[in-house]
């Protein structure tokens, strides 16, 4: 007798290939994640290293590590201006907190994007510049 399939199996079955499409660029990082021990910490003293020694992927990494800072002040901004506003409005402590915390997503992501325009990081390739200094970290820690 045939196993009869359940409605999420085989909603699944029918979107996995969507899905798994949409999110291939994961595959990218599995080597790291999916790693037995996990690969060293690593400082902004080793990251500059890298940016020196690869003139590829070097100058990309650094503008994408540039980029970070718009998006924490756009978080910054964002939690504090919201926050300031429920209170000044509601005086409401809970809904004050749950301000702050939105702001701060919506502000990481419209910092995210102002940086993505002003440092034009949609011409780059960040993504391969990660995984360029995740395996140059993976071979310098390998060998020490």
């Amino acid at each position: 007798m045939a196993e009869s399939k359940s409605f999420f199996r085989k909603h699944w079955e029918g979107w996995k290939d969507f899905w798994g499409e949409r999110f291939s660029f994961l595959e990218n990082y599995t080597r790291f994640t999916g790693r037995d021990a996990p690969l060293p910490s690593w400082s902004s003293s080793d990251v500059d290293e890298f940016i020196a020694s690869d003139p590829v992927h070097g100058p990309t990494l650094k503008t994408a590590r540039e980029a970070v800072n718009y998006a924490a002040v756009g978080s910054v901004i964002g939690a504090v201006t919201t926050a300031g506003f429920t209170w000044k409005y509601s005086r409401s402590l809970h809904g004050a907190g749950l301000s702050f915390a939105a702001g701060a997503v919506f502000g990481w992501t419209f910092g995210q994007e102002i940086a993505s325009h002003s440092k034009q990081l949609y011409r780059l390739d960040t993504m391969a510049a990660q995984v360029k200094f995740l395996e140059w970290w993976e071979n310098k820690t390998r060998s020490h």
